[in-house]
């Protein structure tokens, strides 16, 4: 019943989704942290664009962002992040689409995580004479951390499944495979499910393991 699977390269594209994931979730937790120090810092400016951005990001489709990397960034303005063929190119302005939007939805979740500190322990920490990024990197930022764990596991699955869209522009990970397994195949609900159990596999144990961490580092207040 599985033996068609045979002719394709299943573990090849579930291996380019997990390398998807994991370099945006690289890139969005970076720059969802510096997105999180600017809506919460003191210089007016920043904290209006680290808000604009996140209002205005979590309201475009990833899809409309992912096809911009492609049809904007590079066809257009001739952006090709430093690869040279076509392959090389679309995998790094899917993972560059994909931490845009991601970093939205990281930031929000570190920021819930920064309301959780108590106000007086920044305060105690500028009273010994920190500065507003001692306060933030020594101070909030790491317990902001530990409570939002179980936000940012959520955000990690959602960043997966997300991965799927990088199929719009030609990146060979496991929703392109699925559509050009049922273009060639009579096998709808097996390659479906098959395609599904993957992704289960994928996040499941993603979401047990920080949901355990979040359990184990969580602030006791």
């Amino acid at each position: 019943m599985f033996d068609f699977l045979e002719d394709y390269d299943l573990l090849g594209a579930f291996w380019t989704t997990v390398q998807l994931a994991v370099l945006s979730a690289v890139g969005s937790l970076i720059w969802g942290t510096l997105l999180a120090a600017m809506r919460v810092g003191p210089v007016p400016l920043m904290r209006g664009f680290g808000t604009a951005y996140v209002n205005i990001v979590r309201n475009i489709p990833l899809t409309v962002i992912i096809l911009f990397t492609s049809l904007g960034l590079n066809q257009t303005l001739g952006i090709s992040l430093g690869a040279d063929d076509f392959e090389t190119i679309n995998f790094r302005l899917a993972v560059l689409g994909l931490i845009l939007y991601t970093s939205a939805f990281v930031c929000e979740a570190i920021r819930s995580g920064i309301n959780t500190v108590p106000v007086g322990q920044a305060e105690a920490a500028r009273a010994i004479g920190l500065n507003f990024n001692q306060v933030l990197g020594l101070v909030v930022l790491p317990q902001a951390f530990r409570s939002s764990v179980g936000p940012l596991a959520n955000v990690l699955i959602a960043l997966i499944k997300n991965t799927t869209v990088a199929a719009a522009i030609g990146v060979a990970e496991a929703a392109l495979l699925m559509k050009e397994m049922i273009e060639n195949e009579a096998q709808l609900l097996l390659i479906s499910a098959v395609i599904a159990f993957g992704f289960v596999v994928l996040t499941l144990p993603t979401g047990l393991f920080l949901g355990w961490v979040g359990k184990k580092v969580a602030v006791k207040r």
